[in-house]
């Protein structure tokens, strides 16, 4: 489990086509405590550490199914591209956003974008399919950041990233027709099911 808080802003150092896709991601983290085997969230999508190495700089390699693939902005990603990191919650870590699981739901694109103040208003199309599950001051994971919903209207909603924010995440180089990950909020998830559970009752 995460937070939606980012800790680093990893690069893309290598990318090896196999059965799945395997990348190399340069990393800030101390890779020596990194475990074969941990969780890390990667732009928003839990992935297994599977190599971890210090040359020319810590670095730690993931694989990515096509399953993956298909659901997530991981095909776009590129050498030098930078995403979001974020290390799995420990008990008695702070929770300081909400609670992500790293299971991407699907892919919005960034429709508009205004300054709002020192902030700036992004406004994001949803996928038909998960617009139900988006509330206003509800949460969303975008690319691993978690954000509160600011309006909603049909399939479109818009959240203020704050000049933190920006300056601490890929947020600061995100451009109008961009893709991110989405994840809804799993409370909405589990709300949405009793409900149509109990229109079948």
């Amino acid at each position: 489990m995460f937070t939606g808080i980012i800790t680093d802003v990893g690069e893309i150092v290598g990318l090896e086509r196999r059965g799945d896709l395997r990348a190399r991601i340069a990393t800030a983290y101390d890779v020596a405590t990194i475990d074969i085997g941990a969780s890390i969230a990667c732009d928003g999508c839990c992935l297994t550490v599977v190599a971890t190495g210090e040359t020319p700089r810590g670095w730690f390699a993931v694989d990515v199914s096509a399953e993956s693939l298909a659901r997530t902005t991981i095909g776009d990603w590129q050498i030098g591209r930078r995403v979001n990191l974020e290390r799995a919650l420990r008990v008695g870590d702070e929770l300081g956003g909400h609670i992500v699981s790293g299971h991407v739901d699907g892919v919005a694109e960034i429709v508009a974008m205004r300054a709002e103040g020192d902030s700036t208003r992004y406004t994001f199309r949803a996928p038909a399919a998960l617009a139900g599950f988006i509330a206003p001051k509800g949460s969303v994971a975008l690319n691993g950041t978690s954000l509160t919903v600011n309006e909603v209207e049909g399939a479109e909603f818009g959240v203020n990233i704050i000049p933190h924010t920006r300056e601490v995440t890929t947020w600061g180089a995100a451009r109008v027709g961009d893709r991110v990950n989405l994840e809804i909020d799993t409370l909405a998830r589990y709300v949405a099911r009793l409900a149509e559970w109990g229109r079948r009752g």
